[in-house]
């Protein structure tokens, strides 16, 4: 028997440095927050949102992706070894991924060139912990 999926709920990455990373996320993505803890909370509300262990949730179209602070300084990501290889993101189309690279640039974010693989283009760079992230334009 297989399960049928029908989408991606959430991922959740794991960094070092919470407002560097939430910095370099919000700049480049703009996306909602979706949980975080208040800075007021109250015991009860810290307890009902431990799930988010210090970071915080962004709402994404289609799903969720989280940011977990809980990786000691000096860890760096490798996607050699097991888990996350990379996270790749849709985009709408080429000139979104010309965009990207004129937004990676403005934060000093190295990045790859686009890459045209046949089928797709794709643009791949890297967050402040080194996670390997790839936007992916279908190729008109």
């Amino acid at each position: 028997m297989t399960i049928t999926t029908t989408g991606f709920a959430h991922i959740r990455l794991t960094v070092t440095d919470l407002v560097r990373s939430r910095a370099f996320y919000d700049q480049l993505f703009g996306w909602d927050v979706a949980y975080e803890v208040p800075a007021d909370a109250d015991d009860a509300t810290k307890q009902a949102l431990g799930f988010l262990f210090g970071g915080l949730i962004y709402a994404v179209p289609g799903g969720l992706v989280g940011l977990r602070p809980v990786a000691p300084g000096g860890d760096a990501f490798d996607e050699n070894r097991v888990g996350l290889d990379h996270l790749a993101l849709s985009v709408g189309s080429h000139a979104d991924l010309d965009a990207a690279v004129e937004a990676l640039e403005a934060l000093g974010a190295p990045h790859e060139q686009v890459k045209d693989l046949g089928q797709v283009l794709i643009l791949e760079f890297r967050d402040p912990d080194g996670i390997a992230l790839e936007l992916s334009a279908p190729k008109a």
